[in-house]
């Protein structure tokens, strides 16, 4: 089943990857996930804060299936004398691997201009200090594809200190099934999810309970699955990405089903069924424990969110960097959903 709404999951991904959405610079996101929702046969609602929900169907035991549509991003700090611009970051943008990447930057008055981060006095035939270690306090520097050479040149384009800057993200797919690109972290959940909500109402599927789907726009700043969960919520399962490197057993070709996070272990008869589900219906997937990872799933309970709470998701490698990952992750991720939420379970296939 998963090779007929392949081709859907993998358009979907390249045109949610080429809208940009840094935390907090959502609009344009939200408004094209609303639009997919209702195409697909849903009505999503919002909540005041961003991000949006909607119900696939089912009945009794609801769950909720969380994804996040936000980003890494930056934002102007401040317009220096000369007219570049120190950065802050949104998110865990990391100053070690975005020297040289080009960018736009989003004013408040509707204007974008484009740029390129790059450390000051970027020349290594005039710079003896240039392998110094990066930092967005000390040393990086956006530099606009504009004629500007000072502070004033700078606001009368109309930029500003909070302006949202965007990365360019790269989408790539290529050979053997692998997909390199910023912001898979996680906009390869959001389209499976769309993949899977396109799944069950085009195959009417009978679902084995009743099933939420949210799409958060602040996971990256760590509140985004804290608030409107509904009130029949008794279990969230994440969506998002799983990690791989040393000392992992995910790998790009898995779905990863995620034992404990920063904050702890998940709850234990879901992890349990997962796996079991993996086992029985041979998806290939790992089971792991992260350090420096914390979800939507936690943060809804850390909110106070009395629910039981799992996260499943492709394995990426290069995680908050130029990511990758491969089909054959989400086409597993895909999988267990179905395995795990549709009647095809009981009835003893998927």
């Amino acid at each position: 089943m998963f090779e007929r709404y392949k081709g859907y999951l993998l358009e979907e991904l390249e045109k949610l990857i080429a809208i940009p959405s840094p935390s907090g610079f959502f609009k344009a996101i939200e408004e094209y996930l609303s639009e997919e929702i209702r195409a697909i046969g849903y009505e999503p609602g919002r909540l005041r804060k961003g991000g949006l929900q909607y119900c696939l169907g089912g009945e009794g035991d609801p769950i909720m299936l969380m994804a996040h549509a936000d980003t890494l991003g930056a934002q102007v700090k401040y317009i220096k004398p000369n007219g570049r611009m120190m950065l802050v970051p949104v998110g865990g943008l990391n100053p070690n691997n975005v020297e040289t990447e080009n960018v736009t930057v989003f004013t408040r008055f509707n204007e974008t201009y484009q740029g390129t981060i790059l450390l000051e006095n970027a020349s290594t035939h005039g710079n003896r200090n240039y392998n110094v270690v990066r930092s967005f306090e000390e040393n990086l520097e956006l530099v606009l594809d504009k004629l500007v050479s000072s502070r004033e040149d700078v606001l009368k384009l109309g930029i500003r200190n909070g302006d949202f800057v965007a990365l360019r993200p790269r989408f790539e797919l290529s050979t053997d099934g692998f997909i390199k690109s910023r912001f898979l972290d996680d906009k390869i959940g959001v389209a499976i999810l769309l993949a899977f909500s396109k799944y069950v109402k085009e195959q009417n599927v009978k679902l084995s309970r009743k099933v939420y789907v949210s799409f958060s726009v602040y996971e990256e700043v760590l509140h985004g699955g804290g608030p409107g969960i509904p009130e029949d919520v008794v279990e969230i399962l994440g969506v998002d990405m799983g990690c791989v490197g040393k000392n992992l057993d995910g790998s790009e070709t898995k779905v990863s089903i995620v034992a404990r996070d920063n904050y702890g272990p998940y709850n234990y008869e879901i992890i349990t069924a997962l796996a079991s589900l993996c086992e029985r219906h041979g998806i290939d997937y790992a089971i792991d424990c992260y350090s420096g990872y914390i979800s939507d799933v936690s943060t809804a309970l850390i909110a106070g969110n009395d629910v039981r709470h799992g996260l499943i998701g492709p394995g990426v490698y290069a995680s908050h960097s130029y990511e990758r990952t491969n089909i054959k992750a989400a086409e597993g991720s895909f999988q267990l959903l179905q395995a795990y939420l549709t009647c095809f379970e009981r009835e003893g296939g998927i």
